[in-house]
């Protein structure tokens, strides 16, 4: 058998050869980039641990924090100066946790508004002036004891 007719007779071999090639590259290019994001999601999370600690909070879970925050800071990022993120803090998790007319707001602990202000400095630091500007009228005061 001649090398050209062999050749011309197996041809799905080369393709299939290329269609395992082209798949591997896929999956390497892939995961790969899974990798990327998951150890900047680490770096991110260690810092963010790192910065709460100075401030004297305790550190998060490290995995935790990875998958809630990722690289991008996740839902915490998402506009934090927006409407409805200030109506809650005003008039839903600032609250004296009552319901109907026994609800009222209370005055925030100083602390809260700081834990997320180091989160958004770590994950997106182009939303800080935002959300300063957001909780800059909340009432705020050392109310939880230390």
């Amino acid at each position: 058998m001649s090398p050209t007719r062999f050749a011309s007779e197996h041809k799905w071999i080369y393709w299939g050869a290329i269609v395992i090639l082209v798949g591997l590259l896929i999956t390497g290019l892939v995961r790969y980039s899974s990798f990327k994001r998951t150890t900047e999601a680490t770096n991110k999370a260690g810092q963010l641990s790192e910065e709460l600690v100075k401030a004297g909070y305790p550190a998060p879970d490290q995995e935790t924090a990875v998958r809630l925050l990722g690289t991008d800071g996740g839902q915490v990022c998402e506009d934090p100066g927006n409407a409805l993120k200030k109506a809650l803090y005003r008039l839903q998790q600032l609250s004296n946790g009552a319901t109907g007319p026994g609800s009222r707001p209370v005055i925030a602990d100083s602390k809260a508004v700081e834990a997320e202000r180091i989160v958004l400095q770590v994950y997106c630091p182009d939303q800080v002036a935002a959300f300063d500007e957001t909780v800059g009228d909340l009432k705020t005061d050392d109310t939880v004891r230390r």
